[in-house]
């Protein structure tokens, strides 16, 4: 039996329920149609509109009569055709937006700013409010992130564990070679050895206690950023896979919260991997990491003002890395039982 799931008018995610339930619901005005609804095997979520051929709820509501037509109706402004997105407009336009938009009647005239800017009251004569001229530049403020407050009463989707992982082997080239290499040079530039140098030098360990400990502050500091950053709020991994990183509120996490993170992974790590796999199991999929610096990995929408476009499977980026990683490991775990098979055959 198929079972559906939707939003009601509070914008919170109900069900399982049974077909006949969501048609019930929506016959006795509980739902309308543009309610968001969805089940397995549908890719994103759909108003009940779109539906009403699959759940029988066509024609289920009285169409109210229409009004007399008016004895004469202006004709419609034609309305103009959008351009094709260039540059960097398409790889923008289907992003959240974290800046936050001033309304118009807070938009201040050139005499209130430069009156704030002088630290003095307005002159009587001067303008307020609104500025007036037709012929005013628009203002724009050039170099400067804002970040719009979460909203926090919608839908949320919960990145799961497998989202989790394909945005961990991207950024295990994406950020730990780039690390690595700079790691090397800056160990050599302060005399504490290079672990390439060693090996092609022939000492004895590759290991560099010192590479290995920049590498390591390295690492957390770019974490730190890439989660911190008002317009991203995510690692190159969590951007492909279409996941960020917010606190428990929705808000977006500082610097230190996000170098701490990083250290708190290894938490998880040391404990035999098992911090990570409790993301597969928690309530709002968190691992070990994120109960400690209460934070939350969340779908790209999740609090924002579109939470609709939110998608609950794992998406094509995804399912491909999986795909690659997962044949890297067996690669590399074939080959390791060959080598020590080869090493067992030499020794007898």
């Amino acid at each position: 039996m198929t079972e559906w799931y939707y939003v009601d008018i509070r914008h919170e995610r109900q069900g399982p329920v049974s077909p006949e339930a969501l048609t019930e619901l929506y016959r006795s005005g509980a739902l309308t149609s543009a309610s968001l609804a969805w089940r397995e095997g549908m890719n994103q979520w759909t108003p009940l509109g779109e539906l009403a051929i699959e759940l029988g709820i066509a024609d289920t509501r009285p169409v109210p009569a229409s009004p007399a037509p008016a004895a004469q109706e202006p004709e419609p402004e034609p309305v103009p055709l959008e351009r094709p997105l260039t540059g960097r407009a398409v790889f923008t336009a289907s992003e959240p937006s974290y800046a936050r938009h001033a309304p118009a009647h807070a938009i201040q005239s050139d005499a209130v700013i430069a009156a704030a800017a002088a630290n003095r009251t307005v002159a009587p004569g001067e303008t307020h409010g609104v500025v007036a001229s037709p012929y005013a530049a628009p203002r724009a403020d050039v170099g400067r992130v804002t970040y719009a407050p979460p909203v926090a009463d919608g839908h949320v989707v919960y990145a799961g564990f497998w989202k989790r992982v394909a945005a961990s082997f991207i950024d295990a080239f994406a950020i730990g070679i780039p690390v690595g290499i700079v790691a090397t040079i800056i160990a050599g530039l302060l005399g504490l050895g290079s672990s390439f140098a060693d090996g092609f030098s022939g000492a004895a360990g590759a290991f560099n206690v010192g590479e290995t400990a920049i590498s390591y502050v390295l690492t957390a500091m770019v974490y730190g950023w890439f989660h911190s950053a008002a317009g991203l709020m995510a690692t190159p991994g969590k951007l492909a896979i279409g996941i960020k990183v917010v606190r428990t509120d929705g808000d977006k996490i500082s610097f230190l919260r996000g170098f701490g993170r990083y250290w708190a992974t290894m938490l998880s790590a040391i404990i035999l991997g098992i911090g990570f796999l409790m993301a597969a199991f928690t309530t709002r999929k968190q691992a070990l990491h994120d109960l400690v610096c209460d934070t939350l990995v969340v779908d790209k929408w999740a609090f924002t003002s579109q939470p609709e476009r939110q998608r609950e499977e794992l998406g094509p980026v995804a399912l491909v890395v999986l795909i690659i990683g997962g044949l890297l490991v067996v690669g590399a775990v074939i080959l390791m039982l060959v080598a020590f098979a080869a090493l067992f055959s030499m020794s007898r």
